[in-house]
């Protein structure tokens, strides 16, 4: 797999992340659960896509670098 296709991965993580740390401080359209839900369900999608090109450890190295940055 190339590093750019980590990259873009990565990138949709980071802004799934910002998505519902915004979802907290501002107003949406939908209820805050469904929101964050939806963004919880995105996260697990590109995880699952990193895992089909990384080992599970790194996927998952990932996911927390990408969770403590947008936190």
């Amino acid at each position: 797999m190339s590093q750019s296709e980590i990259a873009r991965i990565r990138e949709q993580i980071a802004r799934e992340y910002q998505s519902g740390t915004y979802a907290f401080s501002a107003f949406t359209v939908t209820g805050k659960h469904e929101f964050l839900t939806k963004r919880q369900e995105n996260i697990a999608s590109h995880f699952e896509e990193l895992q089909r090109h990384l080992s599970p450890e790194e996927a998952m190295q990932i996911l927390i670098e990408e969770s403590s940055r947008n936190s």
